[in-house]
């Protein structure tokens, strides 16, 4: 579903037999609702999410969706493939097809993968400014050392897009483990920060983007689940 934000009277006009000029009328005698309250002017703010009535008939109700999936390996990061299953095939909802990614996934890798109709929020939640952390658990090739550590940290040189990458923090679980937390989100940034080391990435899993986790969901599954606006 396409995000949109419009002024209530633009939004009477394209949606009923009234004009713009009408609905400060309607305004006054107080005929529409917005949110399950009367509107207060014609030019207050209606996004895709605004419930609106006038005369006591529904004009627009459509709902938020927020679906995390915890991704199988070998599974598309994409709403349409005629080749390959997508997460998309995954998720049984009555409006699956209004869903997009916000994320992606490689192919191989597995783990949270965020799907809305909110086109808002995923913008929102994607901006570098939001700084929404989000958690890998990484296997690898050869032992990784303390000395990834500093360096991740510090930010390592990206010469094809002539960047730093900001500083990410490093956990090592065991030899050949580790839990990498990023802020960002470049191309393929996680084997390219590991490929520094020239050590290869064997396993990539994504376990959480900000507060948002996979925390009892089984790989394969979906849930939906609620967004507090008031943290964003």
């Amino acid at each position: 579903m396409k995000s949109y934000t419009n002024r209530l009277d633009r939004f009477i006009s394209q949606n009923s037999i009234y004009s713009i000029s009408d609905t400060r009328l309607l305004v006054a005698q107080k005929r529409i609702i917005v949110d399950g309250v009367v509107a207060s002017s014609n030019q207050q703010k209606v996004t895709q999410f605004t419930h609106v009535e006038l005369d006591g008939h529904c004009l627009q109700n459509n709902k938020p969706i927020y679906i995390m999936l915890n991704k199988p390996q070998g599974i598309v990061s994409a709403t349409k493939d005629s080749k390959h299953t997508t997460v998309l095939d995954l998720i049984d909802h009555p409006l699956k097809d209004e869903l997009h990614i916000v994320g992606r996934l490689d192919f191989n890798t597995t783990g949270l993968v965020l799907l809305t109709n909110d086109g808002t929020w995923s913008r929102q939640i994607s901006l570098p400014e939001t700084k929404l952390a989000k958690v890998y658990e990484v296997t690898l090739s050869k032992p990784v050392t303390d000395e990834y550590i500093k360096v991740f940290q510090d930010g390592i040189y990206f010469g094809y897009e002539d960047i730093t990458t900001k500083p990410a923090h490093l956990e090592i679980v065991s030899e050949y483990q580790a839990r990498l937390s990023l802020v960002e989100g470049k191309y393929h940034q996680v084997k390219r920060m590991f490929g520094f080391f020239q050590n290869e990435v064997l396993a990539l899993h994504r376990v959480s983007v900000g507060t948002m986790s996979l925390e009892g969901l089984e790989v394969g599954e979906y849930r939906e689940f609620v967004v507090d606006k008031t943290t964003n």
